[in-house]
């Protein structure tokens, strides 16, 4: 039987290869290149500011379910 031999393009570098020591990235290099934009802002999850009530109802909840666990 053989085996089926996978082939990934690097998000970093854009080369193409089939070693999966690194997937989805090619080589340690583009996976700190990688690595490097999350840390240094680049990249960003987008999310929404919560208003104050909001915030309030959240860490209610948040303490409820700690007392619950207890």
């Amino acid at each position: 039987m053989s085996e089926v031999t996978k082939i990934h393009k690097c998000p970093i570098c854009h080369k193409v290869f089939t070693d999966e020591k690194y997937v989805p990235f090619c080589s340690k290099r583009c996976a700190d290149v990688d690595l490097g934009r999350w840390f240094n802002g680049s990249y960003a999850v987008a999310s929404e500011d919560l208003d104050e009530m909001e915030t309030i109802e959240l860490y209610e909840a948040m303490n409820e379910q700690t007392d619950n666990e207890q």
